[in-house]
C-alpha cells in the first residue's frame, strides 16, 4: 500500500512522498509555556515521536522542528500578577519572577516530562524570542504584498488582511464570511474585526524586556507568524508535515497557512492533527474537577504504562481517561514485558532489533494505526509465548526480535527509568520532574486526598526517591 497519512487541509487520506527522496522534514506545535504541561500537551508529543520513531525505521532522515513560544499574552499577565502586593504566592508562580524566568521554568517541566515519557529531544528546538528578525522580515513581506498592514489607530499593531486572501479558511473548509471576529487585538485599528494581529504594540504595562524594536514601533510579534518564521527558517519554505493538537487548526494552523501562503511560500504539504484527550467522556475542565496532569499519571502509574495509555488510541481519534486506564495499560505493557523477559532468557547473546510483522507494518502505513500495530504486536507475544512452551527456539528467537523492534517503533521501553543523576542536564530534568511530584502532593495534602498524596509518595519512594516534610515544606534526595 505504502505510506499514507490523513491531510487534514484535504480532508481525506492521502499517499505520502516525501519532498526530498530520503528525507522528511517535520514541523510541530510545541508548548506555549505558561504554565506546566497538561496531559493534552504530553499526548501530542508522545503522538509525533511515534511518528518520527516510524518514519526513521521505514528508511527517511527525519529532521524534526517542535517549537517553544516563550512570548505571550498570558506568560505576561502571569508574571505581572506576581509582582502585585495582594498576589498569593504559590509553588507554580511564586511572587517576584520576571516573564522570562517564568517561562524557562515551564519550559524546564515540559522537557521533564517529554524525558519522563521517552519522548525523544527534536532535531532543533527554537524559542519564539530567539526570532523577532525573521518575523519582521516576514511580516514586512506580506505589508510589500498588500496582505497586511499597520493599525489603522496610528499604533504600532499590524495586522493580516484576511480579506486580500482569497484562499482563507482552505485548511477548515471554513467561508471567511462565516467566521467569528478575532479576539486578539481590538478592532478599533482593524479593516475587518475577523483580521488577526502579527504585530503587537507595546504596551504601559507590559513588563522590561518584552517589546523589541520594529518599522511600525516597538512590540512583539502575534502568535501565529511565530511558527510560520520558525519552520520557515529551519525546514525551508516546503516541507513534508505540519502537525499539532485538534485544538490548533483554527485560528492557529488557518493563520499560520493563510499568512505563509501569501507570503510565497508553498509551506506544509500535509497537516496532521491529533486528538484530543477527555476524562470518562467530558471535556477536562478545572472548574469541572475532572483533570488528570502528567504528574497525577506519573504518581499513579510506571512511565512506561503512561507511555502506553497516551500513545494506545488512533491518533486522530479522542483518547479517554478513565480511573482504570493505567492499570489496563499496566497490564498490556507487563503481558509484553514478561515475553520478553522469558525469551531472553533462552539465549547468550543479547537479541537486538529486526524486522517486524507485515501487519504491524500494514497498521503504520495506514495513517499511523497505533491501535492496528499494537494488536499486531500482542498477537507476535501470544505467538511467542506459544513457541516458548513448546521450547521451539527459532522461532522464539524471531518472535523476539519482532518485539523489540515494534516496542522500540512505538517507544514502549525509553519511559521506564529516571535519568541518569550523574548528567547535569538529565539532572535538572529529574529535578523538574521530582518536584512537580512533590508540588502535586502537597496539593493533594491541602485538599485532604490522602490517598492521592500517598500514592505519589510511594512512587517516588519506589523509584528511590526520599520525601521529608518539614514545616517549611517537602525536600527530597535520591537513595543510596
Amino acid at each position: 500500500m505504502g505510506q499514507q497519512f490523513y491531510d487534514t487541509a484535504a480532508g481525506a487520506i492521502r499517499d505520502f512522498t516525501p519532498i526530498h527522496e530520503g528525507e522528511v522534514s517535520v514541523y510541530y506545535c510545541g508548548a506555549t509555556v505558561q504554565g506546566r504541561p497538561h496531559v493534552g500537551h504530553i499526548r501530542s508529543a508522545v503522538v509525533f515521536d511515534i511518528l518520527v520513531r516510524w518514519l526513521e525505521y521505514a528508511g527517511y532522515k527525519v529532521t524534526l522542528v517542535r517549537n517553544v513560544t516563550d512570548i505571550d499574552d498570558k506568560i505576561l499577565s502571569r508574571s505581572d500578577e506576581s509582582f502585585a502586593p495582594d498576589f498569593a504566592a504559590t509553588d507554580d508562580y511564586p511572587a517576584q519572577e520576571q516573564w522570562w524566568a517564568l517561562a524557562y521554568r515551564f519550559e524546564n517541566a515540559f522537557a521533564a516530562a517529554y524525558a519522563a515519557l521517552g519522548v525523544r529531544r527534536p532535531t532543533y528546538e527554537p524559542r519564539a524570542t530567539g526570532h523577532i528578525p525573521e518575523m519582521i522580515t516576514l511580516i514586512q513581506r506580506l505589508i510589500d504584498a498588500g496582505h497586511a498592514y499597520q493599525a489603522l489607530d496610528g499604533s504600532a499593531d499590524v495586522y493580516f488582511d484576511v480579506t486580500s486572501w482569497p484562499e482563507y479558511g482552505a485548511l477548515t473548509h471554513q467561508s471567511v464570511d462565516m467566521m467569528q471576529d478575532a479576539d486578539d487585538a481590538p478592532a478599533r485599528g482593524k479593516k475587518d474585526p475577523r483580521d488577526f494581529t502579527l504585530w503587537k504594540s507595546q504596551l504601559t504595562s507590559d513588563p522590561a524586556g518584552a517589546a523589541w524594536a520594529s518599522p511600525w514601533g516597538h512590540g512583539r510579534p502575534g502568535w501565529h507568524i511565530e511558527c510560520s518564521a520558525m519552520a520557515t527558517k529551519y525546514l525551508g519554505t516546503h516541507f513534508d508535515i505540519h502537525g499539532g493538537g485538534l485544538d490548533l487548526r483554527f485560528p492557529h494552523h488557518e493563520n499560520e497557512l493563510a499568512q505563509s501562503s501569501a507570503a510565497g511560500h508553498n509551506f506544509a504539504n500535509f497537516w496532521m492533527h491529533n486528538g484530543l484527550v477527555t476524562a470518562e467522556g467530558e471535556k477536562m475542565s478545572k472548574s469541572v474537577g475532572n483533570t488528570v496532569s502528567p504528574e497525577q499519571m506519573l504518581a499513579m502509574s510506571r512511565p512506561g504504562a503512561v507511555r502506553y495509555f497516551l500513545g494506545q488510541a488512533h491518533y486522530r481519534s479522542q483518547l479517554d481517561y478513565h480511573p482504570s486506564a493505567l492499570d489496563e495499560a499496566q497490564t498490556a505493557l507487563e503481558r509484553i514485558e514478561s515475553f520478553q523477559s522469558r525469551a531472553a532468557k533462552m539465549f547468550d547473546d543479547a537479541i537486538g532489533t529486526d524486522t517486524v510483522p507485515p501487519a504491524f507494518v500494514a497498521a503504520m502505513e495506514d495513517d499511523l494505526n497505533v491501535p492496528e500495530a499494537l494488536a499486531a504486536l500482542h498477537a507476535t507475544v501470544r505467538a511467542g509465548n506459544s513457541a516458548l512452551d513448546a521450547q521451539e527456539l527459532d522461532p522464539v528467537k524471531q518472535y523476539l526480535r519482532e518485539v523489540n523492534t515494534m516496542v522500540e517503533v512505538l517507544g514502549l521501553n525509553s519511559a521506564n527509568e529516571l535519568p541518569a543523576a550523574g548528567d547535569s542536564a538529565a539532572s535538572q530534568a529529574l529535578a523538574e520532574l521530582v518536584e512537580a511530584q512533590i508540588a502535586a502532593r502537597t496539593q493533594a495534602r491541602a485538599a485532604k486526598d490522602w490517598a492521592t498524596a500517598d500514592a505519589i509518595r510511594d512512587q517516588l519512594t519506589a523509584a528511590g526517591i526520599v520525601v521529608k516534610d518539614a514545616a517549611n515544606g517537602a525536600t527530597w534526595s535520591i537513595t543510596d
